[in-house]
């Protein structure tokens, strides 16, 4: 990639109506607020196609506006969100790539063909950038403590908690970029 092409991020979680939209919101707030929101391109997939096509969750968008996040930036020409399912493509053209959970990235690195680590390559567990989430082996027995929880099946609540799992780990992920963005300047 050259010096001025966009740096892609893509957060991934199971269906695209959750975890990784929400991170994408609060990572286009950070990374606009950090003064990269020209260099830094968002996005979100799911690794399931069950919600293909399907707009975030209601719970997931109350909890984003109650918190004061702009929901406008997840739409796009065709309009606003739509759940995606993550495709060979889209890894490939991605600079960093953020599975909410470590089933997320091994079925990341199936789809890629690759047989690193949980947590090797362009693709890192979204909470290893959290600097207060657990200290384990992402490929280790205790690996699921660094999974981003799923709200899915909760309530309010639930995702409150999700939102504030994406907020710990996203000055992390500025930080990491600002420092690919350097390194890739020269």
């Amino acid at each position: 990639m050259a010096a001025h092409d966009p740096y892609r991020v893509m957060t991934v979680c199971t269906g695209n109506i959750c975890r990784s939209p929400m991170a994408e919101v609060v990572l286009r707030e950070r990374f606009d607020a950090a003064g990269l929101g020209d260099r830094v391109q968002v996005d979100s997939t799911g690794i399931s196609d069950e919600e293909q096509g399907r707009r975030m969750d209601r719970r997931a968008v109350a909890v984003l506006e109650a918190h004061g996040y702009d929901l406008a930036a997840l739409a796009g020409p065709a309009g606003p969100h739509r759940a995606r399912q993550v495709r060979t493509s889209d890894l490939a053209a991605r600079d960093l790539v953020l599975p909410m959970t470590v089933l997320h990235a091994r079925s990341l690195h199936r789809l890629e063909g690759t047989r690193g680590g949980v947590d090797d390559g362009h693709v890192r567990l979204y909470r290893t950038f959290d600097p207060a989430a657990p200290h384990v082996d992402p490929d280790g027995p205790d690996g699921y403590r660094l999974d981003i929880d799923d709200p899915w099946y909760g309530d309010r609540e639930d995702f409150e908690s999700c939102l504030a799992q994406v907020e710990a780990g996203a000055d992390g992920v500025v930080a990491f970029v600002e420092g690919e963005l350097r390194r890739r300047a020269g």
